[in-house]
């Protein structure tokens, strides 16, 4: 079984922050693309998005064709669902919306084969490449890379407690999540939500636990990077695509609009 660079990337980070996107919109030739473009990493979206495990197979077997690496997050904090995302051979994975430590705990669980945890044994699938992967069960508990998403203050309160729990790799802030649950739904700006997300970046800092974290833009991911998050995602597949989009469109019936006033007169 061949190392997991993004856990190692995570464990000993480089010099500049890794930098990634949200994927949410299925397409295996956009994934493809996006993985050829620079990106560290693509979060694959199993939470808000129509994609499920069939379509994560695809898109992983599509990244590995990239220098760009998958992390998937999950619907939920789900045994069985943890099981077959392993299976298909996701091995950095995100858990949202986790509280408390034993949450952590349970999901750091779902990852391990026993004695370490409960995980479920299948001989033949992709992440062992078929059965031909000799040493997969000696390896793959340690190449896992487990995730855990805080989106509430009290998940931030608790963080230097959830970030001990062994087998957690890493932290990431929910934004979005965050905000809405201090009563500023959409509004991540907001000065005490930054607060908050500042304060989670210094606190996991303080304990040396690796932290990741979305923003909407590049300032805003020039903003989170200032306050100490090692790894950022900016956007997403679908936000890029729309932005693009809209600018082009604008520009073209502005200037479509000009003419026209200029041809009148």
């Amino acid at each position: 079984m061949s190392s997991n660079p993004f856990k190692a990337a995570l464990a000993s980070p480089p010099a500049t922050p890794l930098l990634g996107s949200w994927f949410m919109s299925a397409a295996p030739a956009v994934a493809e693309a996006l993985g050829h473009c620079g990106f560290d990493f693509l979060v694959v979206d199993a939470e808000h998005s129509p994609i499920e495990v069939v379509d994560t197979l695809a898109l992983l077997r599509t990244l590995a064709g990239t220098p760009c690496q998958a992390v998937v997050r999950l619907s939920w904090n789900d045994q069985v669902l943890v099981k077959r995302m392993l299976d298909v051979g996701a091995r950095n994975l995100m858990f949202p919306f986790v509280q408390t430590p034993d949450e952590a705990r349970l999901a750091v669980s779902y990852t391990r084969y026993p004695p370490q945890g409960l995980r479920g044994v299948a001989a033949i699938h992709r992440a062992s490449r078929y059965g031909q992967d000799k040493d997969y069960f000696a390896n793959a508990n340690g190449e896992t890379a487990v995730i855990i998403q805080l989106e509430t203050p009290a998940a931030i309160e608790r963080l230097r407690d959830i970030a001990a729990v062994p087998g957690v790799d890493s932290l990431f802030v929910g934004p979005g999540d965050l905000a809405a649950a201090m009563g500023r739904v959409g509004d991540v700006a907001h000065a005490d939500v930054q607060r908050l997300i500042a304060h989670a970046a210094a606190e996991a800092r303080a304990i040396g636990k690796p932290i990741g974290i979305v923003g909407g833009n590049p300032d805003m991911v020039a903003r989170f990077q200032g306050y100490g998050y090692g790894w950022v995602a900016v956007a997403s597949d679908l936000a890029m695509v729309t932005a693009r989009a809209r600018e082009w469109i604008g520009a073209i019936r502005g200037r479509a609009t000009t003419t026209a006033s200029g041809a009148a007169y």
